[in-house]
């Protein structure tokens, strides 16, 4: 072994062992659970008690046990994926970071401090499940910003992998103008006042001949609301919700639908053939794209790991 390389080696030692003593230091009053080094990546280092907690995070989230050693590399992995976002600019703040949790518990139904004492009683830490946030957030955008351009998918790809499953390549796909209506019940009436509204709103849609006169209607009725257009495509709507627009003569009322806010219809102002995209075109294009991302982002990483120090312990 080189001197150079028995006092980088040495330097690793020295400030592993300056990191723990501040973490203890600046720890609560209450002894800490003794941690020791496990390895160090570019001079950070990981500890046993980061393998502990991302251990546990990994069973919660996934109801299966990760090998010690994977659970490692994982952990070597989003350090080096944090300093290569980093060199090119790519470093979310704390809130960014905070905002990115309280979307996670959101899609959860949960208010971000219900989510914090659902892990902590499961004794995982809120931050050990921010810092996998923050590593899966770099490493996308660095890897969508920098290899923009070849991840791109194009129509001929598209149309030959259609062809090659036995998919047609030209599927007929429409532009839909909409405007979403809703007869409003208060929240905990009757299922009598539900049923008046429902009949309502049958009645209604054998009036309304186009938007014109949806818009006349709904702007000027109590307990009614009409909203602004919207244009999707084929390929943004569900299959159920598109056949039965298809389904739908123009400017009349889809059938009435009960929700939380009361009955809901959809005014059909406009259907038009579109080449944008097809609903099995958009499937066969993002299957493709999530294959290319994966492949660009396992080669990159790996040449960034060629380059990274990582001393195990």
């Amino acid at each position: 072994m080189t001197t150079m390389m028995h006092f980088i080696r040495r330097l690793w030692s020295l400030t592993a062992g300056f990191a723990i003593a501040l973490a203890v230091l600046a720890g609560s009053p209450s002894p800490l659970r003794a941690q020791s080094v496990v390895v160090m990546v570019n001079g950070e280092p990981i500890t046993s008690l980061d393998v502990e907690q991302r251990t546990k995070l990994n069973f919660l989230t996934t109801r299966k046990q990760m090998p010690r050693q994977e659970v490692i590399e994982e952990l070597i992995n989003e350090k080096v994926k944090i300093k290569e976002a980093k060199r090119f600019g790519v470093d979310p703040t704390a809130s960014d970071i905070d905002q990115a949790f309280a979307g996670m518990s959101q899609r959860m139904r949960l208010t971000p401090d219900q989510l914090t004492k659902s892990l902590e009683s499961q004794g995982v830490r809120p931050e050990t499940l921010k810092a996998r946030l923050k590593a899966e957030m770099v490493w996308g955008s660095l890897v969508r910003g920098r290899f923009k351009e070849s991840l791109q998918v194009g129509e001929r790809d598209v149309a030959a992998a259609a062809q090659e499953s036995g998919e047609p390549t030209q599927t007929e796909a429409f532009e839909y103008k909409l405007q979403p209506i809703v007869l409003i019940v208060p929240r905990g009436s009757a299922q009598g006042a539900i049923d008046v509204r429902r009949k309502e709103a049958e009645s209604l849609r054998e009036r309304v001949q186009t938007c014109e006169q949806a818009n006349s209607y709904f702007k000027s009725m109590q307990n009614a609301a009409i909203r602004d257009p919207v244009t999707k495509t084929s390929a943004d709507i569900p299959g159920p919700l598109r056949e039965l627009l298809d389904k739908t003569p123009v400017g009349r009322l889809t059938p009435p639908e009960i929700t939380k806010q009361g009955v809901e219809m959809v005014a059909l102002c406009e259907r038009k053939p579109t080449k944008i995209d097809t609903p099995k075109k958009r499937e066969i294009r993002e299957k493709m794209y999530t294959q290319k991302y994966e492949a660009k982002s396992k080669a990159y990483l790996a040449d960034i790991r060629k380059a990274a120090m990582i001393e195990y312990r």
